[in-house]
């Protein structure tokens, strides 16, 4: 029988193995522990009749990526709080893997990488090549909805995404200004609201998304759902305690735009508004705020995200490097006594 229950684990395994027109085909795999005998049945009934029609050389029984991405679609996105965003990606590269089976994957996500082009926004433009960090986003996502299928859904006996190749990205930005410069462009933008955001955002790390929602409550700001799906709070410096009090409702459109102009009438073109919180976290590694606490400050889950302004804390460094080979006050006093 393929299906048998390993009690050490707690959870059902599939095993399958037969001789079907003088081949041998063996399968396995542990089904998740939450499973019911039902479920493990149901998996037993499909996957069975599966093998044996790939055995047969019939074609229905291997299972399409796109298969895949409607039960994530279904099942998955609407959980997710970036689902729509993930929706939109997904069907913008339907044409790669519409009809492709599951073990066509690694191959539908290296044509992503070779042939991903823009989608022209009116009649007469020229597609462009899409830039390496938007072609791994969609190979992000189309692996998570295949691997969705192959966990909940027993699509395939291994993991489909284990040969995929993912581009290499690196575009962490190094731009970073202090509070002169912040004022400097504060002056030169027009639009009150984006000014008073633009402050708001150098005195407390948010992003911008996040500033036009805070809600300013007992010298908090007090934020819902962040990007990491958490709650956050974060104190009200105290030079943004006014603009607090008076930022008023503006389209996020607005304020990029403002202060976009701004930057480039200070001759700083080059700046976006995100810098301004690569700026705060700047400037408290600079005046001696540890990693951890610059985390927690900007909502960071993953510490990695906070190491990449370790290096931004030379005067501390080299802090510590002149201490190496200085007397500890402690083996003084022992030579004392």
């Amino acid at each position: 029988m393929p299906i048998t229950r390993d009690k050490a684990r707690g959870q059902f395994v599939f095993e399958f193995d037969r001789w079907i027109n003088g081949s041998r085909i063996r399968a396995r795999k542990r089904l998740p522990r939450t499973w019911t005998q039902a479920q493990a049945d149901e998996y037993d009934r499909k996957t069975s009749a599966s093998l044996y029609a790939q055995a047969n050389g019939i074609g229905g029984g291997h299972h399409l990526i796109e298969e895949a991405v409607a039960h994530y679609l279904k099942e998955r996105i609407p959980k997710l709080a970036t689902g729509m965003n993930v929706a939109r990606e997904l069907a913008l590269i339907a044409h790669f893997y519409a009809g492709r089976p599951m073990s066509a994957l690694p191959d539908v996500c290296k044509a992503l990488r070779l042939k991903s082009m823009s989608v022209p926004k009116k009649e007469g433009d020229t597609p462009r090549p899409l830039s390496d960090a938007t072609v791994r986003l969609r190979i992000r996502y189309l692996t998570a909805a295949c691997r969705w299928a192959w966990k909940h859904h027993g699509f395939g006996e291994t993991d489909p995404a284990a040969k995929v190749v993912v581009p290499e990205v690196k575009n962490e930005r190094q731009f970073y200004i202090d509070r002169a410069e912040m004022l400097r462009i504060a002056r030169a933008t027009k639009n009150r609201n984006a000014r008073m955001a633009l402050r708001i955002g150098f005195y407390s790390g948010m992003r911008l998304a996040e500033i036009l929602r805070a809600i300013p409550q007992d010298d908090r700001w007090h934020l819902g759902k962040t990007k990491n799906g958490e709650p956050r709070i974060v104190p009200i410096h105290p030079r943004a305690a006014v603009c607090a009090r008076k930022l008023q409702k503006v389209a996020k459109i607005t304020v990029q735009k403002s202060v976009k102009a701004a930057c480039v009438a200070v001759g700083m073109p080059w700046l976006h508004f995100h810098d301004i919180r690569h700026s705060t976290a700047s400037a408290m590694v600079n005046a001696g705020v540890d990693l951890y606490t610059v985390g927690a400050v900007l909502g960071h889950k993953d510490p990695r995200s906070t190491a990449r302004y370790a290096h931004l804390s030379t005067d501390r460094q080299a802090d510590a490097i002149g201490r190496v080979g200085q007397k500890s006050p402690t083996t003084k006093l022992r030579r004392v006594a």
